[in-house]
């Protein structure tokens, strides 16, 4: 009897071991299973990559004047800066700015300036880029919201504002077309 009792208990503890690899797989299957779609959600939706780029023509825009275009749902400007602006940004001593930076390291090619149209205080959208509107102290954009002023560099000048104005990801395609992002 033991022989026959130990042959059983033998037996057992293969066919155990068997049911417990069958019951982790379908258990790890069925996580997989659950947490597919909500891993899934956390990719992009279609029309946000289509937004991932924008291409701009930038022939149309005249010297002293700016446009807004919209990338990844944030207003960028556009402006083709005069000469004096262009001056004017690169007369500004460092020591007087809050975040400090060159106009040569904010622009790829005179006179193109492109930023993140939205003021690094509170998320507000500055003023300045149509000629009505008002554009601070320094005559690039001013934030009504809660006054700051920002340079024809974009740089933040006077105000709470702690950043300039961001700069996004962009490059010439040709002479006259960027593509942003």
């Amino acid at each position: 009897m033991a022989a026959s009792g130990g042959a059983t208990a033998s037996e057992g503890t293969p066919r155990r071991d068997f049911l417990n690899l069958v019951t982790a797989s379908f258990a790890a299957v069925g996580v997989g299973a659950v947490a597919w779609p909500f891993i899934a959600s956390m990719q992009p939706a279609r029309d946000v990559l289509a937004l991932a780029s924008t291409d701009v023509d930038l022939a149309p825009i005249a010297a002293g004047q700016a446009i807004t275009v919209m990338w990844r749902g944030k207003p960028i400007f556009v402006r083709s800066r005069t000469p004096q602006e262009i001056e004017a940004a690169r007369a500004a001593p460092l020591s007087e700015l809050k975040d400090p930076a060159t106009d040569q390291s904010r622009i790829q090619r005179d006179p193109w300036l492109i930023v993140i149209g939205i003021c690094t205080h509170l998320g507000c959208v500055p003023l300045g880029q149509k000629p009505t509107d008002p554009r601070g102290d320094y005559g690039g954009w001013f934030c009504p919201c809660h006054g700051s002023h920002y340079d024809t560099s974009g740089r933040i000048r006077k105000g709470p504002a702690p950043l300039n104005l961001a700069v996004p990801p962009y490059a010439f395609t040709s002479d006259t077309k960027i593509r942003i992002g």
